[in-house]
């Protein structure tokens, strides 16, 4: 996968959805006028926002760990990390409709192993979401031999979790590696001693936004 991609500014993965939407409300108001097409465009102005993949700025402090997704700060907290059963600290950034929500890898590093887990559909917002809910998990290694555990997690509107690496793949920090769609949540599980500088309720950015120093 190549980190040039994105940016044709609208993520590859809307296309069909935003050239259905349009083809739709193009029909409508051909057919029946604007006043009746007027839902129609409106649906397709959401889509394209909701789509829409913008290039950001990559910080390169060697201890950051970047922000793999847009949204709301919604857990910081101390946990065992379930799938490398040690003690980590969890930050989770949870994606609303209105969030990009394309995801990007918060550290330089390897994939070790990738799990998917067939779950429920609760809404993300909640701390259940994290081993409840329909789930994709990256465990990534940093040279230094650090590791840090991502995980995509779908909402209750989510049905589709996108991801395009596999064990073996090397992720470089702020680069694109899958995609969850309409509303959902990241959690990231960092090494024992890692510092989080972000804090509840914060908004932050993939990849732009510094969420925590590792230790």
């Amino acid at each position: 996968m190549s980190n040039n991609y994105p940016h044709p500014i609208l993520a590859r993965e809307g296309w069909p959805f935003i050239a259905i939407a349009l083809a739709v409300a193009v029909v409508i108001n051909g057919a029946a006028g604007f006043a009746w097409a007027l839902p129609f465009w409106v649906l397709f102005v959401f889509v394209v926002q909701f789509f829409r993949d913008p290039p950001r700025p990559i910080p390169q402090g060697e201890k950051d760990v970047l922000s793999p997704a847009d949204g709301r700060i919604v857990a910081i907290e101390p946990v065992r990390d379930p799938y490398l059963d040690r003690d980590s600290l969890k930050i989770s950034v949870f994606m609303n409709v209105f969030n990009v929500h394309s995801n990007r890898s918060p550290v330089d590093g390897e994939v070790i192993q990738r799990w998917y887990n067939a779950g429920r559909f609760v809404n993300a917002a909640l701390d259940k979401a994290s081993v409840e809910n329909e789930r994709n998990a990256l465990h990534l290694r940093l040279a230094n031999g650090q590791d840090v555990t991502c995980v995509q997690v779908a909402g209750l509107i989510a049905r589709r979790i996108l991801c395009y690496v596999e064990a073996g793949s090397r992720l470089r920090r702020g680069e694109r590696y899958g995609f969850i769609r309409f509303g959902s949540r990241v959690d990231v599980y960092l090494p024992p001693g890692s510092r989080a500088r972000v804090t509840i309720g914060d908004k932050v950015s993939a990849s732009s936004t510094v969420l925590a120093e590792l230790p």
